[in-house]
C-alpha cells in the first residue's frame, strides 16, 4: 500500500498541516538517491505532486527557487507546474498535477512537432533574464575536478586528455540565463499534441548551451530532423564552439562519475560513449 512513510516525521506533519486529506495515489520517486516524488490526491485540493529531499540532496531547494523566480513564465500558461506550496527548511514541495504522458519513450519522442514546442518553451525560460556569473569557467573546471577526483571507470588515457585540455580553458565569467537543467523528454509531458515542462530540481542560472547537452547526446544524435525543429522553436543556435566543447566535456565526465557512485551503470555508460566521442 502506498503511504508516506518515506518521508521523515517532521515532512509527514508538513504535509498534513498543508493537506490533511492527502493520499498517495502513485510514487514517481527514482530510487538512486534520497530524493521523494508522490502523487497525491486530495478531495478539497485535487490532484497534486509533493517532492522532498533527504539530508544530502538538494533537488527541492533548487525548484523552490526555480518556481519563486522563474518557473512563472511557463506556469502562467500552464504550461509548467504551479508551486502550491513549500518549506524549504523541511525539504518540501507541493505542486499542481500537470496533465499529460511523459514523452520518452512514446511515439511523440519522434516527432518533430515535440521539439519544435520544446525549443520555444525552453526559449521562453532562457529569455526571461540574462545574467553574468563572474566565476562560472572557475567553477566549471572546480566541478570537473571533483568529478576525476571521485571514484569513476573512466579511461585514464581519456581523464588525461580531460585534464590536459582544461589546463587551456579560459578563466572568469560568463553570461548566464535561467536553465532548465535537465532539458528532455523524460521531462517533457504531451497532452492532446501540447507539451508540457515538469521538473525544476536542476534549475539555475547557467550559460543557455548547458540545456542542449543532454539533447544533444541523445534525441539530436540519433535523428538531425529533431534537432532543426528544436531550433525552429527556439529561433536560434546558442551555441558557441569552444564554450559547447567544454559543456559536453563536463556534461560527460560528470555523467560518468556521478552514475558510477549512485551503481546507475545504464547512465554511466552514457557518459563513457560522450568522452569517446569527444576524445577518439
Amino acid at each position: 500500500m502506498l503511504s508516506f512513510e518515506k518521508l521523515t516525521s517532521r515532512q509527514r506533519d508538513v504535509v498534513g498541516q498543508w493537506v490533511p486529506d492527502a493520499r498517495v495515489v502513485a510514487d514517481h520517486s527514482w530510487g538512486l538517491v534520497d530524493n521523494v516524488v508522490l502523487e497525491l490526491d486530495s478531495a478539497e485540493r485535487g490532484r497534486l505532486v509533493l517532492k522532498v529531499d533527504g539530508p544530502t540532496n538538494h533537488h527541492v531547494t533548487r525548484e523552490i527557487r526555480a518556481h519563486r523566480e522563474w518557473v512563472s513564465a511557463l506556469s502562467s500558461t500552464g504550461l509548467a507546474p504551479v508551486m502550491v506550496y513549500a518549506d524549504e527548511a523541511s525539504h518540501v514541495l507541493i505542486t499542481r498535477y500537470l496533465p499529460g504522458e511523459l514523452v520518452q519513450g512514446t511515439s511523440a519522442q519522434n516527432d518533430p512537432d515535440t521539439f519544435r514546442q520544446a525549443g520555444s518553451l525552453l526559449a521562453a525560460f532562457h529569455q526571461q533574464l540574462r545574467s553574468y556569473h563572474p566565476t562560472w569557467n572557475d567553477d566549471l573546471r572546480e566541478r570537473v575536478e571533483r568529478h576525476l577526483v571521485a571514484p569513476h571507470r573512466i579511461d585514464p588515457s581519456i581523464e588525461t586528455a580531460v585534464r590536459t585540455e582544461m589546463r587551456n580553458w579560459p578563466t572568469g565569467g560568463a553570461a548566464v540565463v535561467p536553465t532548465h537543467g535537465d532539458w528532455q523528454p523524460r521531462n517533457w509531458l504531451i497532452d492532446q499534441g501540447t507539451v508540457r515542462v515538469i521538473d525544476f530540481g536542476r534549475a539555475d542560472l547557467r550559460p543557455a548551451d548547458t540545456d542542449l547537452a543532454r539533447l544533444a547526446r541523445q534525441d539530436f544524435q540519433r535523428n538531425p530532423e529533431l534537432e532543426s525543429a528544436f531550433f525552429t522553436g527556439y529561433g536560434s543556435d546558442p551555441r558557441e564552439p569552444e564554450q559547447w566543447r567544454r559543456t559536453l566535456i563536463a556534461e560527460a565526465v560528470g555523467t560518468a562519475s556521478w552514475a558510477y557512485g549512485v551503481n546507475d551503470y545504464e547512465f554511466e555508460a552514457v557518459g563513457q560513449r560522450q568522452l569517446k566521442l569527444l576524445y577518439p
